[in-house]
């Protein structure tokens, strides 16, 4: 069968098996071709067991024929950022040190995804231990970006946003503590859910930095990414720091019109330092907005939002050096040089400015959400600062302003994370230099279903994610 099946959305490709049109078997053999064929010249797959991936789809298509179908997505086959506990398979976290770690027990979100039918084919490439926004790993592969193979495919969620863009697998899992969803989802002009954090189950999970982590999915359109996110949130008695909010139809509430809605365009901070060519991208897809009903609401973002990207590396690296302690202290030579560095600076934060950090979380996001969700349902703004850059341009041995690099990338993300909001990129279009780009929604706390809908309703009236980059 041809491989123009591996290009349907993974909710086309699940109404296809629902309805018996086309099988998991063809669709899982028909990824398995693509991959086959493309992935080493994006170095998205860290491992693949093919023989394994058609038992499995074998397994769906007997499921359905028995009317025993499993879920949402029975039968369509994907892949995730190689952090996910799977029971009895390596999960090397992209790292030399981890490299033969076996897990005893499978992670909530993917026993979650296994219970709503999905496959899960291949392990994905992804930066060292999560910690890095480019996508650069220094001791495992460097994935590329399929638009264009010398550019960035960010991170640290790398071969996720990768392989997704390229069509090799209809969706894939990541983290973000950072922006390691956003970043990818965005230079790869894919979809990408940063969720509220506590909204989704963390047990099973390769830890960075625990108060900071969420987990999300990557996928081609919202509605897609929405399938996995639906099957993924929730309370999880494994994780106990999982909320026990109700979770809402997050699915059934995609279709609502934007009639009223009130969307905040940021007059302050977030454009700051923003490139005119991205800028100016972003800026049009407040247009599409406002013809599809929303209201355009400028809003004034606090200063303090500035001390948020400092603060997000600061917990960051503390938190990562009290899990790795024992490894920089007995293994430095099996880090890469970046991920050392960076880690090993939060071993010396101390614990006045640790906690200082941490404790200024609830009174920053009380004073952003008196000036921003008091005012309008979302805020808009850009991912990037910049247009994606190469990646000799951002290899840390190759460019002594990295640091500052790392920071100027995050601007637009990190306050998000430490704020705990919840965020979801949509593509919108491409810079001057050819490669995609992107808006996020973030929304209040837990109010996922808003932001969504937006991007859904920004969807159904464009084309950019639609398009796929040609290998």
């Amino acid at each position: 069968m041809s491989d123009d099946i591996t290009h349907f959305t993974l909710a086309a490709a699940a109404k296809a098996i629902a309805a018996k049109d086309l099988s998991s078997v063809e669709l899982t053999e028909a990824c398995l071709k693509r991959i086959d064929t493309h992935a080493a010249k994006i170095d998205s797959i860290a491992d693949i067991d093919p023989d394994g991936a058609m038992t499995q789809a074998r397994a769906a298509d007997d499921a359905l024929a028995k009317g025993a179908a499993t879920g949402a997505m029975h039968g369509v086959p994907l892949a995730h950022k190689d952090m996910f506990y799977r029971a009895g398979r390596i999960s090397g976290c992209g790292s030399k040190i981890r490299a033969d770690f076996v897990p005893d027990e499978t992670g909530t979100v993917l026993d979650r995804l296994d219970g709503a039918g999905a496959l899960d084919i291949a392990r994905l490439n992804m930066v060292e231990f999560a910690l890095g926004v480019t996508g650069h790993n220094e001791v495992m592969p460097t994935p590329r970006n399929p638009w264009n193979t010398a550019h960035i495919t960010g991170g640290s969620s790398s071969g996720s946003g990768a392989s997704v863009a390229a069509r090799l697998v209809f969706g894939a899992m990541g983290s973000d503590t950072g922006g390691s969803i956003r970043f990818p989802a965005c230079c790869n002009g894919v979809t990408g859910i940063k969720p509220t954090c506590t909204r989704v189950s963390r047990f099973g999970a390769m830890p960075l930095s625990p108060s900071l982590d969420t987990l999300g999915p990557l996928a081609r359109t919202v509605e897609d990414a929405t399938m996995m996110f639906q099957a993924i949130a929730g309370h999880d008695p494994r994780d106990p720091t999982s909320s026990r909010l109700a979770v809402p139809d997050y699915l059934g509430g995609l279709g609502t019109d934007l009639k009223g809605l009130r969307v905040g365009v940021p007059e302050s901070y977030f454009y700051d330092p923003v490139e005119p060519a991205v800028a100016d991208v972003v800026r049009a897809s407040l247009d599409v907005l406002e013809a599809a009903g929303a209201k355009l609401v400028g809003v004034s973002i606090p200063d303090s939002v500035a001390v948020t990207n400092p603060l997000t590396s600061l917990i960051t690296a503390t938190e990562g050096a009290s899990i790795h302690q024992p490894w920089l202290q007995n293994r430095p030579k099996d880090y890469g040089n970046q991920t050392r560095v960076r880690m090993s600076s939060g071993l010396t934060t101390p614990a006045t400015r640790y906690l200082q950090a941490l404790n200024l979380r609830a009174p920053l996001l009380a004073e952003f959400t008196e000036a921003v969700f008091d005012k309008v349902d979302v805020l808009h703004c850009p991912v990037m600062i910049t247009q994606i850059p190469t990646i000799a341009e951002t290899d840390v041995a190759a460019n002594p302003g990295f640091a500052d690099f790392i920071t100027k990338m995050g601007h637009c993300t990190r306050p998000i994370n430490f704020l705990g909001l919840p965020s979801v990129t949509v593509p919108c279009g491409f810079t001057p230099n050819g490669l995609p780009t992107a808006f996020q929604v973030v929304a209040r706390p837990f109010d996922e279903a808003t932001m969504l809908r937006v991007g859904h309703a920004y969807q159904m009236e464009t084309d950019w994610h639609t398009r796929a980059p040609k290998l």
